[in-house]
């Protein structure tokens, strides 16, 4: 009996001591309860408000590129979508089997979207395809009953309506790398483009513009159950450029398919009208994305189509150099206008013998008549007695040996030969032959059309040091007034000097005995001066020069001299000047010249340079020149 008392007592302690227990637990409970029902509250309905609500950048709408006139020249263009979504389709390959009637999926394109299929969520969506054009986005959505799981979006995609003709002056865009990211949150967005090349490049901050935002209820897997709130974006800056498209159009299909570049330029304003290098690429196919045998095509082209020539092209600038070198002789007074030269049809220097183009000479020439015949004699022999310092110093006032800091990415500095230059760079001492030879524009010098556009601006414009550009202005409105001019400083060039390289000038083109006569402008309203170029590429052996040059045409391309031209129209009242560059063009009277004045010509008809539409542009371009054989130039 006394044993069970015990027992008893002692179930009666365990109990109270478990009740107690329990007791305690459940208040901790509870107070746990009350502390993060009611004292934190606000912390977790927060967290589950954010668990619940996502907030999701919206791209922006890019900004359009539109010429001095106002017209669109990168713009955006609605873009059809075809995208999957796996968890609405129970067959995803009978799926991607049907939709292969429409619009045909490669083998390699069906195991990206089954990869991305398993990478992703079913319900989030997967591209298929991009850039489809309205009839095949309306044929699947007609065949969308038979097509579970595809549905089209649309969307923006930029687009450039003029192809290659502008296509290294606007550049590209291209989907964001690894090394374009700044932090910036619109560069992760999928699909998102920045400017790649060009105008684009150079612009891409402006051109970008603000993103929105989105605000959605998802669900506790993501899925999303309804928009909540929706700001949109700021769209990208309008960029209005310099650039006639008009005038651009037909400058790019004069160039036709020549390894070749051209530059035109307003004389007072440094504004380029037009700027063409051939053959171009489409800057539409780095948007949709290129192919590997597309890319391979593009950089295997020995005319290499990437490449920005206008820029980017260096070039020994042959006799369209003359000019420079006359200034340096008549600013030192080793010349006067008057001064005369005989041309037997070569000069002797030491061992050396330089020959001129014309086999038999020029007889007596002066510095007028030495430009209009391009005689290399009379050039040997000032070069000789200027010195290649004072040469060097002219060439660099009138733009050569440095960038110009035209707005486009990719400009070379060309080279203007110094003997400094020489020891640093060859570690070999100058000699004087090689400052005879830079008297006519070869040797060591090397230049790009856009410097030798603007060395012809600074002749004829008076002694200014303008300089080129292609933005008028950067605003979200519509295109407005170009911006206030700030004047260009004067490179101190006597006026007679540069009158007389006029007249010399006029004289190219216009005198009986110019080496571009036959390639002059008519209309004398619309006449024109200019200076022709030819560039050796090989050597001619003293061999070959007894039996006779082998003609440019007999020669391997390659091997072909480059033909250049410089020119400016129209003569009494100088306004657009114009460089001509073809590789491996042959003669620059024949080849080059031509087309230079079938651009002045054009741009004097359009009146470029003013503000206000000028002719029509959809006229075609004016008539080329007839093929008439031509006397040859230096």
């Amino acid at each position: 009996m006394l044993r069970d008392n015990e027992r008893h007592k002692l179930f009666n302690r365990r109990t109270a001591m478990l009740a107690g227990g329990q007791a305690v637990l459940l208040s901790v409970l509870a107070g746990r309860l009350y502390y993060l029902q009611v004292v934190e509250s606000e912390r977790y309905r927060t967290l589950a408000d954010e668990n619940r609500i996502n907030l999701r950048l919206l791209p922006p709408l890019r900004g359009r590129i539109v010429d001095r006139f106002g017209i669109p020249i990168a713009d955006n263009r609605q873009n059809y979508r075809v995208l999957l979504i796996p968890e609405d389709t129970r067959d995803l390959d009978l799926t991607l089997s049907a939709l292969g009637q429409i619009i045909p999926i490669g083998q390699m394109e069906q195991r990206r979207i089954l990869r991305d299929t398993k990478r992703n969520r079913s319900f989030v969506p997967v591209t298929v395809r991009e850039n489809l054009d309205w009839k095949t986005a309306a044929r699947i959505e007609v065949n969308a009953p038979d097509l579970p799981g595809i549905m089209i979006d649309v969307g923006q995609s930029r687009s450039y309506p003029h192809g290659a003709d502008l296509a290294h002056v606007l550049g590209y865009v291209a989907a964001v790398s690894p090394d374009d990211q700044t932090g910036d949150p619109l560069l992760e967005l999928p699909g998102f483009r920045v400017g790649k090349a060009g105008l684009e490049k150079i612009h891409d901050l402006a051109l970008r513009g603000k993103g929105g935002s989105s605000q959605v209820e998802v669900n506790a897997y993501g899925r999303v159950i309804r928009e909540l709130e929706r700001r949109e974006g700021e769209p990208g800056a309008e960029v209005q450029l310099t650039i006639d498209m008009g005038l651009q159009r037909m400058v790019s299909e004069r160039l036709g398919e020549e390894s070749a570049a051209a530059v035109v330029l307003d004389i007072h304003t440094g504004e380029v009208l037009a700027m063409a290098s051939t053959p171009a690429y489409d800057p539409n196919a780095f948007n949709k994305g290129l192919s590997s045998p597309e890319w391979q095509a593009l950089v295997s082209n020995p005319r290499a189509p990437l490449t920005n020539k206008a820029i980017a092209g260096r070039y020994a600038p042959g006799s369209t150099f003359k000019m420079a070198v006359l200034l340096a002789a008549l600013e030192k007074g080793i010349v006067t206008e008057d001064s005369e030269v005989f041309c037997s049809g070569f000069m002797e220097l030491g061992n050396a013998r330089f020959h001129c183009w014309k086999k038999h000479g020029h007889g007596l020439v002066n510095a007028k008549s030495a430009i209009t015949q391009s005689c290399d004699v009379y050039f040997y022999e000032i070069a000789r007695r200027t010195g290649i310092e004072r040469i060097a110093a002219m060439a660099k006032r009138l733009g050569f040996g440095s960038q110009l800091g035209v707005d486009l990415p990719g400009e070379r500095a060309g080279l203007v030969p110094t003997p400094k230059w020489k020891r640093g760079a060859l570690e070999a001492g100058w000699q004087k032959g090689e400052t005879v030879i830079t008297g006519i524009g070869q040797g060591y010098l090397l230049v790009t059309p856009l410097q030798l556009a603007i060395m012809t601006a600074r002749l004829v414009n008076g002694g200014f040091a303008v300089t080129p550009s292609l933005t008028r202005a950067v605003s979200r409105a519509a295109p407005g007034k170009n911006e206030a001019s700030v004047p260009f400083e004067s490179l101190n060039l006597r006026p007679r000097h540069l009158d007389l390289v006029r007249e010399a000038m006029n004289d190219v083109m216009n005198s009986p005995f110019g080496t571009a006569r036959r390639a002059r402008i008519d209309k004398p309203e619309w006449a024109m001066g200019g200076k022709t170029g030819t560039v050796q590429v090989r050597r001619i052996t003293k061999a070959e020069r007894e039996v006779g040059v082998i003609k440019n045409k007999d020669l391997p391309w390659k091997e072909r001299d480059h033909a250049l031209f410089v020119g400016f129209a129209p003569i009494d009242n100088p306004r657009y000047a114009v460089s001509v560059v073809i590789e491996h063009g042959g003669s620059g009277s024949k080849a080059a010249a031509p087309i230079a004045r079938d651009i002045l010509e054009e741009a004097q008809r359009r009146d470029s340079a003013r503000n206000v539409m000028a002719g029509n542009f959809n006229q075609a371009p004016g008539n080329q020149a007839p093929e008439n054989k031509e006397q040859e130039d230096g």
